[in-house]
């Protein structure tokens, strides 16, 4: 995937870089594997606003996902690519032998006619999903299961990929995105590949009305604002602020917020690169 440079022909076309959606086959989705999603506005049951700066945006609906890939040994075929509103991915409408359809992550190289398959000794290409003590050291892959049948929850979002480094006992080494290092079981589930639309990052949306589609309202800064309503407001001039912090005073950029008694961190080989 490509991104377009539009000219300036407009305040907002000025600094805007487009996604180019040459790779969407179709604009309209599978009825079937449609669900409602409800927005909120930031407010809670009781009508009181909880989260800041959400509201508004374009009506939405909820492509089911299957993160699991549990239809083992049954090709499917690629028929569409379409564009998420709900994710930064491309994502891929497949029909299975039975008839069934479902919707998948799209990963880069991935075409419309192209068959797919998952199972315990199928071939290690792109698309395919297979249990993480079967795919080659080196390979890299992502949709990575954490508990295995729960479902992918690792290297899902535009452009991600994980590496598998090493593999002992019932445990397989996986650099991830961040950087980190980590066990996880062999029995989980991963997808061979990269993932789909890595341009997404240098998408520049160009005005603010874009951010409104999104359904993101005005974030004022905390320097912006006086004593009474934030720990970084107030000031003479133009001050800035002192210590990053959050509005209820909590350390920002910079604090370590994970639990010294998290299940997992027996499982990090190596932290994540700051």
């Amino acid at each position: 995937m490509a991104v377009r440079k539009l000219k300036p022909v407009t305040p907002g076309t000025r600094f805007r870089v487009a996604p180019s959606f040459d790779e969407i086959t179709t604009s309209k989705p599978e009825k079937s594997l449609l669900a409602p999603k409800k927005k909120t506005g930031g407010r809670n049951n009781q009508g009181r606003m909880t989260s800041r700066y959400i509201g508004g945006g374009h009506k939405q609906r909820y492509r089911i996902i299957d993160f699991k890939r549990r239809k083992f040994d049954m090709s499917a075929e690629v028929l569409t690519v379409e564009y998420d509103p709900n994710r930064s991915a491309r994502i891929s409408l497949v029909q299975y032998e039975d008839g069934t359809k479902a919707y998948i992550i799209t990963p880069e190289g991935l075409q419309v006619g192209q068959k797919i398959v998952s199972g315990e000794s199928v071939a290690p290409e792109i698309g395919n999903a297979m249990q993480l003590y079967n795919i080659p050291l080196g390979t890299i892959i992502h949709n990575i299961e954490l508990k295995p049948g729960k479902g992918a929850a690792l290297a899902r979002s535009a452009g991600g990929y994980a590496q598998l480094v090493a593999r002992e006992d019932k445990y397989v080494t996986v650099k991830l995105p961040s950087g980190e290092t980590r066990l996880i079981l062999g029995t989980c589930m991963a997808t061979v590949g990269t993932v789909s639309n890595a341009d997404h990052m240098n998408v520049v949306l160009g005005k603010a009305g874009r951010n409104r589609w999104l359904g993101r309202r005005p974030r004022t800064r905390g320097v912006a604002m006086n004593p009474v309503d934030h720990p970084m407001g107030g000031g003479e001039g133009r001050a800035s602020g002192g210590h990053p912090r959050s509005r209820k005073g909590l350390l920002a950029k910079g604090k370590k917020t994970r639990s010294p008694k998290k299940y997992s961190n027996k499982f990090i080989v190596s932290k994540r690169s700051k």
